[in-house]
């Protein structure tokens, strides 16, 4: 997934003729906090709900005040993984793209990368979920994979956190498998730290069928 595929056409940018006001009004609307501002297809930089208040020149035009605007952008190619980073880092709700010749295409909102986020971590995909702990010079895919296809199972998505101040390091996988017992235990006897895990075990099934036939039991 590459910048270009996540622009919106809903939230147009504005210009220099446009006034604190307007722009302000569109955050609302659009209930994000930043905005671009565009002349034709020159994109001057990014401007923000704070900026205009604390400037004072909502009944003024952009373009008449001394503005000191930030520019981040990524271009149309650029994954969406760096786009994240983007706006994780300047804490962005909105970002601009731009094509190669550094002219404006549109933006992308937080939310599409919210959406996009989703798709690429399999929430919406049933199965369940495991954290493992380990050295970092112990991290092996490869084997981690071997584990979880052994016991019939595919990762859906894997994530790594490395822990701050340490050589340790969290991955996170998400199993097409609801069950996830039989690969806890291989996990185990190959030493690894579960950290934790979520899924639904046949046990924890098996005994919420025995309260449930045992409560119909009692009600007859």
């Amino acid at each position: 997934m590459l910048a270009k595929d996540l622009i919106t056409d809903e939230i147009p940018p504005l210009k220099t003729s446009d006034t604190g006001l307007m722009a302000i009004n569109w955050m609302d609307e659009f209930k994000v906090s930043h905005l671009p501002i565009v002349n034709k297809h020159e994109y001057l930089g990014l401007i923000s709900d704070t900026d205009i208040l604390d400037l004072n020149i909502t009944d003024d035009e952009l373009g008449k005040c001394k503005l000191s605007l930030l520019r981040p952008f990524v271009f149309e190619n650029q994954h969406v993984y760096e786009v994240i980073k983007m706006v994780s880092s300047l804490k962005l709700t909105v970002l601009p793209v731009l094509n190669e010749h550094q002219q404006y295409l549109g933006l992308i909102p937080v939310t599409a990368l919210l959406q996009q986020f989703s798709t690429l971590a399999a929430t919406r995909e049933p199965g369940g979920i495991v954290v493992l702990e380990m050295n970092i010079h112990d991290y092996s895919m490869t084997q981690i994979a071997q584990i979880i296809e052994g016991n019939d199972g595919k990762i859906l998505s894997s994530y790594m956190n490395p822990l701050p101040d340490s050589t340790r390091i969290e991955i996170t996988l998400k199993i097409n498998k609801e069950d996830l017992s039989a690969i806890l235990q291989t996990f185990y006897r190959y030493n690894y730290n579960v950290k934790a895990s979520f899924h639904q075990s046949e046990f924890s099934e098996d005994m919420k069928n025995r309260y449930d036939s045992f409560m119909n039991y009692i009600n007859i």
